[in-house]
């Protein structure tokens, strides 16, 4: 297809890799709130259920890398529709699974199939747009990226309320089919380069570097960190493998990864970025829509419902940052929204699940709004300042830091919580001795909660188990507001694109 007839169908283009993109990051939310149904169906523990969310996470992270090299030595399109129908089909798999193991191993795959299409799609756009609007192209590409994780509670949670947990898995067909008959249609065939040869070297080292490092943070908490044999063995096999890839970036003549990218300032400091800020955004919804229907007690569509102010958020901050990006500094903009985005998780930090339903969505669109305003300035500054045989290889690198942010975010929270639940739990129920009653002056209460007796005993560790989840969740979202203070600080690095050097 020529140039003119990539600007004649730019539009159907990028509605069909848009398309591709928001049923990929549908994918990694839409099942957060069908959890404890599948735990319960397919007769799992909370631990082994998560896995259904991090397998998937982890193969994407692992399988970005070779995007690029794909693309360049099989050609874009064919890439493309491969990976798309590839995800389409195990996603039909999953739904299908019949135990756990087989849903997982559906899902790692699916996530393998899915790895790629993010980095296709970010390149293709910044392909097929001139420089005067890449700016606008790029808050098109993040609108598509964000709008699938906001909306997947909101669809997960009505199917699983009104029909059953499997049809998350179904829901993407449609809009799935419809951007792989886009993409075979309208996309344009990039010439391969059969000459090309796999670097199994750097990708192996790579790989196993993630993979351990995942497989540390998942295993971690169960095994007793490194006290336990495995986890020092995981630990040191993902640090020299790392080690062992930076030596063969740097000293390779043809390495996996061109250690030119990491020489541009800007696009460095958005790695950094991306990676902080995705570890925030996934982790966010994997801990409210739980804390929402465990502690507050929400159905299962309602707290869908209460996380979708966060994506309206983002959708508007997209298009108001491309704007204000005109008249105002980048880097004032990207600071207005990650100073909201820390203030909004320590108002979080504060919640009960007493909190109302309008606080906690304006909270909640004030956080979408300002991971707008940080997500948009800074897919423009990391690739502007970039080369453009860079940009496919240079996407690949930004949707693997957005993958390894991601899973990180999820393992790290999930066993802070596990650990301080437990820790906040022995230090309230230190206090409740058969000679201190938990309420002092009401007799019938004092008598049912008596820790003499088996029926006061599992009453009060009931009320313990739940106040110390109460307070762990708070001390999680601490925790995330600190995400926000890198970032800041690489904003003193980055150079707008008219004095980059």
């Amino acid at each position: 297809m020529s140039d003119a007839g990539v600007v004649r169908h730019r539009r159907v283009i990028t509605a069909s890799v848009m398309l591709a993109i928001f049923v990929q990051t549908l994918d990694s939310t839409i099942c957060i709130v069908a959890l404890p149904f599948m735990q319960g169906s397919l007769s799992a523990s909370a631990e082994e259920v998560s896995w259904v969310l991090t397998s998937s996470v982890i193969a994407s992270a692992i399988m970005t890398a070779p995007a690029a090299w794909m693309a360049q030595r099989f050609g874009r399109k064919q890439v493309f529709m491969v990976c798309l129908g590839g995800f389409l089909c195990m996603s039909v798999f999953s739904g299908l699974s019949r135990s756990l193991g087989q849903l997982i191993l559906c899902r790692l795959v699916q996530g393998m199939f899915g790895a790629a299409l993010a980095p296709l799609c970010q390149a293709t756009m910044l392909d097929i747009y001139p420089f005067a609007q890449r700016a606008q192209a790029m808050a098109i590409f993040a609108v598509g990226i964000l709008m699938g994780p906001f909306m997947g509670p909101v669809i997960g949670g009505y199917l699983t309320d009104a029909y059953h947990w499997r049809l998350v898995f179904f829901v993407t067909l449609g809009p799935g089919l419809l951007a792989l008959l886009g993409v075979a249609v309208f996309l344009p065939k990039v010439p391969a380069r059969t000459a090309l040869r796999f670097n199994w070297y750097g990708f192996a080292t790579l790989g196993l570097a993630v993979g351990m490092f995942q497989l540390v943070l998942d295993r971690g908490q169960k095994q007793d960190w490194f006290t336990s044999t495995e986890i020092i063995a995981e630990a040191t096999l993902s640090g020299l493998c790392f080690y062992l890839f930076v030596v063969h970036m740097f000293t390779s003549d043809k390495p996996f990864l061109s250690p030119a990218l990491f020489k541009d300032r800007n696009f460095a400091a958005g790695i950094v970025m991306v990676s902080c800020l995705s570890s925030v955004m996934l982790a966010t919804a994997s801990l409210l829509v739980p804390y929402l229907q465990q502690l507050g007690h929400y159905p299962v569509l309602e707290s869908g419902i209460a996380m979708a102010p966060r994506g309206l958020g983002t959708m508007a901050a997209m298009f108001v940052a491309s704007r204000l990006a005109m008249r105002f500094d980048e880097r004032a903009i990207m600071a207005a929204g990650l100073l909201t985005m820390g203030w909004t998780m320590l108002v979080i930090a504060t919640w009960t699940p007493d909190v109302t339903q309008f606080q906690m969505m304006a909270v909640l669109l004030a956080q979408g709004f300002a991971m707008g305003l940080v997500l948009n300035p800074m897919t423009v500054m990391a690739f502007s300042t970039l080369a453009a045989h860079l940009r496919p290889e240079g996407a690949s690198v930004q949707s693997l830091a957005r993958n390894i942010g991601s899973a990180v975010g999820i393992s790290v929270t999930t066993f802070t919580l596990s650990r301080s639940t437990q820790v906040t739990h022995a230090d309230i129920a230190a206090g409740i001795t058969p000679f201190r009653r938990g309420l002092p002056g009401a007799d019938v209460a004092a008598h049912l909660l008596d820790p003499a007796t088996r029926h006061g005993a599992a009453m009060l560790d009931q009320m313990v188990t739940y106040q110390a989840k109460i307070i762990s969740y708070n001390n999680d979202f601490r925790l995330m507001a600190l995400t926000v203070v890198p970032p800041l600080i690489l904003l003193l690095f980055l150079r707008r694109p008219g004095r980059a050097a």
